[in-house]
């Protein structure tokens, strides 16, 4: 192992720790008043507007490198991710913050099969049980969600909730596996400055064609959205971007399963959301995924 290894594992685990933050802060903005799809468009519109300037100044060689192929990937990969955070964020309307958080990181089962099928990369054994480890974790956390479905709060659906989720999952997993080619021959600014342009572009239309207007977000929803854009979108999605250019996009993939224990634990502590012992079991499952994923990456 590298000397370099460690730091590469330390970023990669703060910017999962930062993105942990982005369920409270999408259901601040959400009880604030805010519609999901415009706290989405919102979120990549600010990140954007903070990375594309820098790119155009600090990255303007790279970018004008790029092909016509090289900007229909980035358009792709940006309209993955749209409908990512369109989906996921719409979710928290109607179940947990912890099983929404527990669903949409399912990407490891998606990642790890494509990767293998598509990308011939066939994941080591280790791989293999820290996934099935985490499948389990996210199991059980989703078990206790359906037992509690009965005494759901009024204008909540945990099953249109959950299904909205894993639509996040299935678009993020995309995202992941479109962009990398891109990622790995572009400076990590460039990449995330069209990546998120993109992203920013779609996400905008879908919500104007729903009618979502950035100007119809009240003023209260706009603090915790400019955390959403600084913290989670700009500091912890570009450390795991950062974090695929050494280590596979499966264990990066199952590596962002630790979210839903964050997320849950900040969900009991300032929403008043119980942790019920399936859950907290669940959690310990996801992370001893994450262990045993670690693990077997360093080998």
């Amino acid at each position: 192992m590298s000397r370099t290894a460690p730091l590469r594992y330390a970023a990669l685990a703060l910017g999962v720790l930062v993105v942990s933050t982005a369920a409270l802060l999408i259901r601040l903005a959400i009880d604030a008043g805010a519609h999901p799809l415009a706290i989405a468009a919102a979120r990549l519109t600010l990140a954007s507007m903070v990375v594309v300037p820098m790119a155009l100044v600090r990255q303007r060689p790279s970018l004008a490198s790029l092909r016509v192929r090289d900007w229909q990937t980035a358009a792709l990969a940006g309209s993955l991710l749209a409908v990512h955070f369109a989906t996921w964020i719409a979710s928290l309307q109607f179940t947990s913050v912890a099983s929404s958080v527990a669903l949409v990181t399912t990407n490891p089962i998606w990642v790890g099969l494509a990767a293998w099928l598509v990308l011939r990369e066939p994941p080591a054994r280790g791989t293999l049980v820290g996934i099935a480890l985490g499948i389990a974790g996210t199991g059980l956390i989703i078990a206790n969600d359906l037992v509690q479905t009965g005494a759901a709060p009024a204008g909540r659906d945990p099953m249109l909730g959950n299904a909205l989720a894993l639509s996040g999952a299935l678009a993020i997993s995309g995202y992941l596996l479109v962009g990398r080619r891109l990622n790995l021959k572009l400076p990590l600014l460039a990449y995330v400055a069209i990546v998120y342009g993109a992203a920013a572009l779609a996400m905008n239309l879908i919500a104007m064609l729903a009618g979502q207007w950035l100007d119809r977000i009240p003023l209260a929803a706009w603090l915790p959205i400019i955390g959403l854009a600084l913290g989670p979108q700009l500091a912890g999605h570009t450390l795991i971007n950062a974090s695929l250019r050494h280590l596979s996009p499966t264990f990066v993939a199952l590596a962002i399963l630790g979210e839903p224990v964050g997320s849950a634990i900040l969900a009991w502590l300032l929403l008043g959301e119980a942790v019920a012992p399936l859950q907290l079991f669940g959690f310990s499952v996801l992370l001893a995924g994450i262990v045993v994923a670690a693990r077997a990456e360093r080998r």
